[in-house]
């Protein structure tokens, strides 16, 4: 069933509709699709221009009253708690109108179209889009209805509504899985967790409880997997032992008892009488090092949880065509090889593309996020030099020059790729890496648009015919 033909899921129910991004915008057409009375309402005048061309009703929430409303769709990135409560999130509160996530109202539909589709939650500070992704392309290869969205590419209330027979893959962030209520993950998994999104999350341990909401209301029949690979996931997989769901332990980093890892390239389910190989990584130019590793092993462990033979599951993997922004590889220039990594924007999600090469050139920086780079000095032997952009330039010099590490401050991107060229071309073959290990909205609007940059910036290189 697809979004021009409408079942009327939701006639006569009220919602409020608060940020009118992508997915604010996708809730309030679809909800009005479904039958229900929709006022929504975003900060940005562009936006609520944009929603008005686009039929969406519009009320300033601030100024009405939200009583009566079923439910307040915000956007994730509105905070309703930390660091400080949106006027509006405060209003239903006070009111006491429920806040969720756009997922949550897509289970709530598809039940109430009478569907009984599967729904597989990913969850995890790095890693998620490419496993939700590579769960998606290895569901799709094997004939089962899937749609893939959420927090990576389509917004969940754009989706179709499938069968009974059908399955969704969902990207979650913390901010969704905070705001959810009914919806239960037939299979659910948690990669693993490293300190991100504090401010909205307080502490660690705020971001691990939100991160842990994946799990909620499982029961016998569910699966929940859990890497294994860092001491806060690993800790969480103790704690869900007991059950109710099944739990799987997942590792990208060698043999693991009793669980499905990777070891010497081959993705392995150890859970049964005798191992049994799933799949090789062997040669795959999409699936590099061990956070892909674990992102393969936790792909393959639900992809088994929904029924999928091993024959299914090796096709998947070695077909998955990888997605941009992460490890891709975007030009060769005279012998230098550009990898677009921008989606690594902490310094966790740079050390696993930083791991991947024993020699590279490095360039990083945009807007910092706490603990700067300092826990990459294990991996500064691999840096032949750093090029340094944007706000946390200043600070990772400091660092890098403290541990004896090439490097310059270059200040933009495109000086970066010009100043990286220069010296790979010198010792070429070689590969120059834009892995930021920050966000980028000091210069650019998200990690795409500087991938993007980065990208058209390689290409122009090729393009001038380097002699």
């Amino acid at each position: 069933m697809t979004a021009g033909a409408e079942p009327r899921l939701f006639l006569g129910r009220r919602f409020a509709v608060m940020g009118l991004g992508r997915a604010g915008l996708a809730a309030a057409t679809r909800l009005a699709a479904w039958g229900a009375d929709v006022a929504a309402w975003d900060d940005s005048e562009a936006r609520r221009e944009a929603a008005r061309e686009a039929g969406v009703r519009l009320v300033d929430l601030a100024a009405v009253t939200l009583a009566g409303m079923e439910a307040l769709v915000l956007s994730p990135g509105i905070p309703h708690r930390l660091p400080a409560p949106h006027p509006v999130a405060a209003k239903a509160i006070a009111e006491s109108v429920p806040i969720v996530a756009d997922v949550e109202l897509l289970f709530r539909a598809v039940r109430a179209s009478g569907s009984r589709a599967r729904f597989v939650g990913v969850t995890g500070t790095n890693g998620k889009s490419t496993t939700t992704a590579l769960t998606a392309h290895i569901l799709r290869r094997a004939g089962i209805p899937t749609e893939a969205g959420a927090n990576l590419g389509p917004p969940a209330l754009s989706l179709n509504i499938l069968g009974s027979d059908g399955v969704y893959c969902l990207e979650m962030s913390s901010y969704m899985l905070e705001r959810l209520a009914t919806i239960r993950f037939d299979a659910a998994a948690m990669l693993n967790l490293s300190a991100d999104h504090l401010d909205r999350h307080g502490d660690m341990a705020g971001y691990a409880a939100a991160k842990r909401h994946i799990f909620d209301r499982q029961d016998a029949t569910c699966t929940a997997v859990v890497g294994v690979d860092d001491p806060h996931t690993a800790a969480i997989a103790d704690a869900l032992a007991s059950g109710p769901a099944r739990l799987v332990r997942i590792s990208g980093r060698g043999v693991l008892k009793g669980g499905v890892y990777v070891a010497h390239g081959r993705v392995v389910d150890d859970r049964g009488a005798h191992p049994v190989r799933l799949a090789s990584l062997l040669g795959s130019a999409t699936l590099l090092g061990t956070h892909n590793a674990q992102n393969a092993a936790a792909a393959a462990a639900l992809a088994v949880s929904l029924g999928v033979g091993a024959n299914e599951i090796a096709d998947g993997i070695g077909s998955f065509p990888g997605l941009p922004h992460r490890q891709q590889p975007v030009a060769e220039v005279a012998g230098v090889r550009f990898v677009n990594d921008s989606k690594a924007t902490n310094a966790d999600a740079a050390a696993r593309a930083l791991a991947c090469y024993r020699r590279v050139f490095w360039i990083a920086g945009g807007r910092p996020k706490e603990g700067g780079i300092a826990s990459l000095a294990p991996l500064f032997p691999a840096i032949a030099h750093a090029y340094l952009i944007g706000e946390a330039a200043e600070a990772f010099a400091a660092t890098l020059a403290a541990a004896g590490v090439p490097h310059t401050i270059s200040g933009t991107l495109e000086r970066a790729v010009a100043q990286a060229f220069a010296d790979a071309r010198a010792e070429a073959p070689a590969v120059v890496l834009l892995s930021p290990a920050c966000a980028s909205f000091d210069q650019f609007r998200d990690y795409e648009a500087r991938g993007e940059a980065f990208a058209a910036e390689a290409r122009a290189l090729a393009a001038g015919a380097v002699p």
